[in-house]
């Protein structure tokens, strides 16, 4: 019998990373430890913590823990090291195109505002770029549960770092709270600047989520957007725009949307013919990073290592990476399947 071909080996690109949500759980006890902050145990003892969001109260506890581990990093050196071992994990899974996706609101208090924190995270990211080999690119999001003003703020900066790193324009955070449409002006904003428009829905929501995210953000790709696969008309929409879906099963499956694994549709959606890309959501708090969700899926559904070759290429077309980059990731990605 063939052995399947090792999935660390496979070049991929990574779509759906959070800032705080990419720590190492090693450095998150070293800092809370050298800060003297006190973590829950479902973040020391019981990690990964056991999470839900069916509820309101399920997702408030999903961002508590969110919170205390944003509140660890206290130094510039602290986000350099966030940055570069995000960088160096992705490289060990094969990844080799990162975008990570940041919301600047929420560090702007203790590193000097939007504007200075945003030029760390791109100078971090540039030198972690550079000591790993990994291209790396980022998202600048905003938060869905903030006023809408302030999304388009964080527009207007993320517009004026079009082609110096940022890539993309995402919202991000609980879909079922404020009003989606309320955001269009923000992405209105990040179009006019040629942004990537990325924004989190068709998750915790249904597909008439993912519609809104087409009608009102004119959305390119969607985080998540995994419960497209419940409407067909939906579903169809979003192969005939060529939105790709930034599915995360794991993270799925922890926050209660699916009840296991094998109940993630990948299936329906590959048989649809929707552009996907695997991402690790926060392994942090979900404990699987980006190899992690190849791995469930393939276990889960029976992949071939044809599929799972199938599902890095579309990782990288979905990309924002340079032309010449993607083209080279896609000839490795065939060269991973040819024989020894």
């Amino acid at each position: 019998m063939t052995q399947p071909r090792s999935l660390t080996a496979l070049p991929k690109a990574h779509l759906h990373l959070h800032f705080t949500g990419s720590m190492r759980h090693s450095t998150l006890l070293e800092l809370a430890t050298r800060e003297g902050v006190s973590l829950p145990e479902a973040l020391v003892e019981d990690w990964p913590p056991k999470l839900s969001a069916a509820d309101e109260k399920g997702w408030f506890r999903f961002q508590r823990l969110y919170d205390v581990a944003r509140s660890v990093l206290r130094h510039e050196d602290d986000v350099r090291r966030l940055v570069l071992e995000a960088a160096e994990d992705d490289v060990a899974d094969g990844s080799r195109w990162l975008e990570i996706q940041v919301d600047p609101s929420g560090y702007a208090a203790r590193f000097g505002g939007i504007t200075a924190f945003t030029d760390l995270v791109l100078d971090a990211v540039r030198d972690a770029s550079e000591r790993t080999g990994l291209g790396m690119a980022v998202v600048v999001a905003a938060n869905r549960t903030r006023h809408p003003l302030d999304a388009r703020t964080l527009a207007r900066l993320a517009a004026q770092y079009v082609g110096r790193g940022v890539v993309g324009f995402g919202l991000s955070n609980d879909e079922r709270r404020g009003s989606t449409e309320d955001f269009a002006p923000a992405f209105a904003i990040a179009e006019r600047a040629g942004l990537a428009l990325v924004p989190h829905g068709g998750e915790l929501l249904g597909p008439a989520s993912v519609r809104t995210c087409l009608d009102a953000l004119h959305a390119d790709r969607l985080g998540h957007g995994v419960r497209s696969a419940e409407d067909p008309a939906v579903l169809e929409r979003v192969v005939e725009q060529g939105v790709a879906l930034e599915i995360c099963p794991v993270s799925n499956v922890a926050l209660g949307v699916y009840s296991d694994l094998t109940s993630v549709p990948l299936p329906r959606l590959l048989e649809a013919g929707a552009t996907v890309a695997l991402g690790a959501d926060d392994p942090l708090l979900f404990g699987s990073r980006l190899t992690g969700q190849y791995a469930t899926m393939r276990a889960a559904h029976d992949l071939t290592d044809e599929q799972l070759a199938g599902l890095a290429a579309m990782s990288v077309r979905a990309s924002y990476a340079p032309t010449d980059t993607k083209s080279v990731l896609l000839r490795e990605i065939d060269a991973w399947l040819t024989p020894d």
